[in-house]
């Protein structure tokens, strides 16, 4: 008698069933790492946009500060120029007169070299943004109403930032 090889029953439907599980479960398994990519990108997108906007932020408070210093020693030395101009409207002798003369001119390249302008508004309308009216003139021949006639104390701002306001008479 032969023996009959007993077939091992067919379990195909059960592997491809296993199989569709395993499959199902990797495919989950991939699309939570792919959402958590996500988030980590997003997240990492976010942080790196987020310090770009720090080290623009911390640049501006720097350079405000920066300019905040120079303005305030600039405030305190501008009496030095306005002494200056004042001696060379007294009429000295030619070379005292000279030498004053050189002096304030390095003081203004000085001040120009520090981004810092003169506001001088002489017939020009008034502007209470830049100047300081301290008297007003009677208006005579040429002269505009509301224009400013004399300066007395120079004006001058960095950048756009009024350091001292032009101390000016102002016509009636």
């Amino acid at each position: 008698m032969e023996e009959k090889k007993k077939k091992k029953p067919d379990n195909t439907e059960e592997r491809v069933s296993a199989l569709t599980e395993e499959n199902e479960a990797l495919i989950k398994e991939v699309e939570e790492a792919k959402k958590q990519a996500d988030d980590f990108k997003d997240k990492w997108m976010r942080n790196v946009a987020e310090f770009d906007n720090y080290k623009k932020r911390n640049a501006k408070i720097w350079q405000d500060a920066f300019n905040e210093g120079i303005a305030s020693v600039i405030l305190k030395i501008l009496v030095v120029g306005d002494t200056l101009d004042r001696a060379l409207g007294l009429g000295l002798d030619e070379k005292t007169q000279a030498g004053i003369a050189g002096i304030k001119r390095k003081f203004d390249e000085t001040l120009t070299s520090l981004d810092i302008e003169e506001i001088n508004p002489v017939g020009e309308k008034f502007d209470p943004n830049v100047a300081e009216a301290v008297m007003q003139v009677e208006r005579s021949e040429g002269d505009e109403s509301d224009n400013v006639k004399q300066v007395f104390e120079k004006g001058y701002k960095l950048k756009d930032k009024i350091i001292r306001y032009a101390k000016v008479s102002v016509v009636k």
